[in-house]
């Protein structure tokens, strides 16, 4: 019921001041579970992406968000569910288990789930490393995955500033990404890579982002030096591969789609949201 409410207040007004347009819209389900995989540029994310479906898009966020006192903890758990922001269910014990049981009974449930793959916002307006609890969330469910570039949000709202006046938002939704072939390999880390690095392609594709093959989290904990970056809900759902776990290395299949793009932008993978 929030999330009807925020909707039908911050809609006409973000239409009136902001104009937002939107691409694919026929591509997301009209019922039945999927995962919506988004790039993370700004906080506007959380209204301008959901804005054109009809459809509610429930997003993981950390506990905190709801546990807060007082009037401000009031205000901040009204608006999260607002936004379509549900607490992570932390009753199956670690951290892992707790957002894999979320996840999946969001999807379980036939809803919409909302999951950035960077893990954060991106510290400038290019596309970093994905973590793979995405691709271990659909080969779970069995869902089908829509990409969802954000467009021009960085520019309306970085990090830390107001919202910008004079710069139209828009989202592009894709084509739903079929992953059937590798159903029962959940627990292949190299799998949970190229489907990983695949939903990342299509992002690249659709949003025109520069690529860097770096964690978004790495990158913040370097400029600011900080010592540890953000806990991501579903960040314990990634499964490293060996090779990563020393250096970050681009997946063969992911580089050759890259080589064969005159573009020059670099290829792509995935994370969740900690904003």
């Amino acid at each position: 019921m929030a999330w009807w409410i925020v909707k039908a207040i911050l809609a006409p007004i973000l239409h009136v001041v902001w104009r937002p347009w939107a691409e694919g819209v026929d591509n997301v389900p009209r019922r039945g579970p999927a995962i919506l995989a988004s790039n993370h540029l700004s906080f506007a994310d959380h209204f301008f992406g959901p804005l054109p479906l009809r459809r509610r898009i429930v997003f993981l966020g950390k506990a905190e968000y709801f546990t807060g006192r007082g009037l401000k903890g009031l205000l901040t758990k009204a608006f999260m569910a607002g936004v379509g922001v549900i607490p992570l269910d932390r009753t199956g014990g670690r951290a892992s288990e707790a957002a894999l049981h979320t996840g999946l009974r969001v999807l379980n449930e036939g809803r919409l789930l909302g999951i950035y793959p960077e893990g954060t916002r991106a510290p400038d307006n290019r596309l970093y490393r994905g973590k793979t609890g995405v691709a271990r969330l659909a080969l779970e469910a069995r869902v089908p995955v829509v990409p969802m570039a954000m467009i021009n949000t960085f520019e309306l709202m970085p990090t830390g500033e107001k919202p910008r006046l004079g710069i139209r938002p828009g989202v592009r939704f894709g084509e739903p990404l079929d992953f059937s072939r590798y159903y029962g390999m959940e627990e292949d880390r190299a799998v949970l890579r190229t489907i990983t690095d695949e939903i990342m392609h299509a992002l690249r594709r659709l949003s025109g982002q520069e690529y860097v093959d770096r964690y978004a989290a790495d990158v913040k904990v370097e400029s600011q030096g900080t010592t540890q970056p953000q806990e991501d809900p579903l960040d314990a759902l990634h499964a490293p591969v060996d090779c990563e776990r020393s250096a970050p290395a681009r997946d063969d299949a992911t580089k050759d789609a890259t080589d064969a793009d005159d573009s020059g932008q670099g290829d792509t993978s995935v994370r969740a949201d900690d904003s």
